[in-house]
């Protein structure tokens, strides 16, 4: 393996262009996530509709896709941590299993209170990642890509199509890097710290040569 101003980041939408194996029906976090980290700090709620990850000084919490997906496309609304985040990691990928890995990482660094999350972007092909890219969120990107990764097996360079990934979601504590190279460690005054999830759906599928792999819009 990841704010706006807080009154931004009250509805951050992410839909991933990802691949797609199965397609089910608009989702329910109950029936298609399994809390897989930080188990008293992960909650469903409104009959799993909401899903909330927390972190405490103790640990943070994670979970993952019941499904795996290797062809369409995924819609999650995401609440990052409001106000004060430096420190922390809201981390949302998709990753394949085993020592030659595929996966896509966003991974969105938290900032102190008024300042914007920076989203931190990285690609893995075959176990081999440095692919990241960094970027500073505006307020509407509105179904614009932020960062194409183009389809390049022609000329030899491995492109993640070939593996079934996961969607993953972790909430941690990275202040050794995550804010200004570490230099603004997190509050912990100011635990416990929630990010939250809803309206998920992964009932889209289509193929991409040319794969558009991030989505974004404020509301």
């Amino acid at each position: 393996m990841a704010s706006p101003p807080s009154s931004v980041a009250a509805g951050l939408l992410i839909s991933i262009l990802a691949s797609l194996l199965m397609v089910s029906s608009a989702g329910n976090f109950h029936q298609d996530f399994d809390i897989v980290w930080g188990y008293n700090k992960a909650k469903f709620l409104n009959y799993g509709q909401v899903l909330t990850l927390n972190l405490d000084k103790e640990s943070g919490s994670g979970f993952q896709s019941k499904n795996e997906y290797l062809f369409g496309k995924i819609d999650m609304q995401i609440k990052l941590v409001p106000g004060n985040s430096a420190g922390t990691v809201t981390a949302y990928y998709l990753s394949s299993k085993g020592a030659n890995w595929d996966e896509i990482d966003f991974e969105f660094l938290g900032n102190v209170t008024g300042e914007p999350y920076i989203l931190h972007t990285n690609v893995f092909c075959q176990g081999k990642g440095n692919r990241e890219q960094q970027f500073y969120l505006c307020f509407y990107v509105d179904d614009i890509p932020i960062r194409e990764f183009e389809n390049m097996e022609s000329y030899g360079i491995p492109f993640p199509k070939h593996q079934p990934m996961r969607i993953y979601s972790t909430l941690w504590n990275a202040d050794d890097w995550a804010t200004r190279g570490g230099l603004v460690k997190t509050d912990w005054s100011q635990a416990p710290f929630t990010a939250s999830y809803t309206n998920f759906n992964d009932d889209n599928a289509l193929y991409l040569d040319l794969w558009t792999i991030f989505f974004l819009r404020f509301k």
